[in-house]
């Protein structure tokens, strides 16, 4: 898998680290018992700090995405939900423009309780 970040872009590095793996798996890029790169080398190769790599990757795990082995590095985990993850992708784009718009939580959860049939 390429990696690319933009650091003109708004969003930080380590997020879009992690929205790329995030991608990954949902497209069938990523497959559980994956590795993925080595921070420090995922780190030289984007010139970024390799702080930034581990922010993402600890995001992910944070996520239950991968697991971070010592020895091992980032592995996709074997129960990683591509399902879910592109309804969590999905719901974090509706938030985010939701709240562009100045929408409060409490609005954002009657616009998805409208959305049911």
């Amino acid at each position: 898998m390429l990696f690319r970040v933009d650091v003109a872009a708004a969003e930080p590095l380590a997020d879009q680290i992690a929205a790329q793996v995030r991608g990954g798996i949902v497209r069938g890029e990523l497959v559980p018992g994956e590795r993925l790169p080595p921070a420090r080398e995922l780190a030289d190769v984007l010139d970024i700090n390799l702080h930034t790599v581990l922010r993402a990757y600890a995001k992910l795990r944070d996520e239950n995405l991968i697991e971070l082995r010592r020895g091992r590095g980032a592995v996709v985990r074997d129960d990683a939900d591509a399902t879910r993850l592109r309804l969590v992708e999905l719901a974090r784009r509706f938030v985010d423009e939701a709240r562009r718009q100045g929408l409060r939580e409490a609005e954002m959860v009657a616009i998805v309780k409208e959305a049911q049939p």
